[in-house]
């Protein structure tokens, strides 16, 4: 065995001595450390300090920029918009009772009646013993301003438009048997606007609308095909809450004479029941 060269002591004592040096050296990097980083930190706080400064400058000068541009643009919106509602609110304006009316959902089937046609007395003979308020509801169907100078409540208003309503029905009535009224509704009848049968063999007929009574409140519409000769209810509920004396049992037959070209041929396939493919015997 060989002996440890100099005074050293014991391994203990050895131990307890590298300690102490680790201590004091972890001790004096540590203040290094702090001394380096405290100035590091000052400066770059500075330069953060600085940057931020100006990034919040930058970013108010863009705020500036960017709420006057908003600014502007909802002024030209405005203005856009304030256009826009004066036009539309002269068209409104402009708009008559009567296309009003006919373009109210479910109303597909009424045409627009000429006004000199209801001005005139002689087409609206007899209507005034059917249809109440008849005096205010044809003021109100022509856009006139009541000469009675009367004020009414709002039933009495309902009142007078549910007449208005009736009373351009038996108009629209004797209107579509005329040679303008035709031809109004002849655009509508190439529109489909009618409808189209619903039977297969018909193969989507364009229908004409008709009435089973001319008095008002007998029965609603129904569509007719000239294919099946045949009447169905329409497709709509909208449209099958209307009168059918609106349209009469004449206009669709009427139409047809008129423009004979559109008639077409009575539909030769008709619909077999079968049992196991045999047909059924009619007693």
């Amino acid at each position: 065995m060989y002996k440890e060269r100099g005074t050293v002591g014991s391994k203990s004592e050895v131990v307890d001595r590298k300690k102490i040096n680790e201590i004091r050296g972890n001790r004096d990097s540590y203040a290094m450390s702090q001394s380096v980083n405290g100035k590091g930190k000052g400066s770059s706080s500075s330069v953060l300090s600085g940057k931020q400064l100006h990034d919040h400058n930058n970013r108010d000068s863009r705020s500036d920029s960017i709420s006057k541009t908003n600014i502007s643009d909802a002024v030209d919106i405005s203005d856009t918009d304030s256009e826009e509602s004066e036009v539309s609110g002269s068209d409104g304006e402009d708009t008559s009772w009567i296309s009003w009316f006919c373009n109210l959902r479910g109303n597909e089937f009424f045409c627009e009646v000429d006004e000199d046609y209801i001005q005139d007395d002689f087409n609206l003979c007899g209507l005034s013993h059917q249809v109440p308020y008849y005096d205010y509801a044809l003021d109100l169907i022509l856009d006139v301003e009541s000469s009675h100078g009367e004020m009414f409540t709002e039933e009495q208003n309902e009142l007078i438009e549910s007449a208005a309503e009736m009373l351009y029905g038996m108009i629209h009535a004797r209107y579509i048997l005329t040679s303008k009224g035709l031809a109004s509704m002849l655009d509508k009848y190439k529109s489909y606007d009618f409808g189209r049968c619903p039977r297969v063999y018909c193969c989507g007929q364009p229908c004409l609308p008709v009435g089973q009574s001319d008095i008002p409140r007998a029965s609603t519409v129904k569509i007719y095909c000239p294919k099946c000769e045949d009447v169905y209810y329409p497709r709509s509920k909208y449209q099958g809450n209307i009168d059918g004396a609106y349209f009469g049992t004449t206009f669709p037959h009427l139409f047809l004479m008129t423009y004979g070209h559109l008639k077409p041929q009575k539909a030769a396939q008709s619909y077999v029941p079968r049992v196991f493919g045999f047909k059924l015997h009619k007693p």
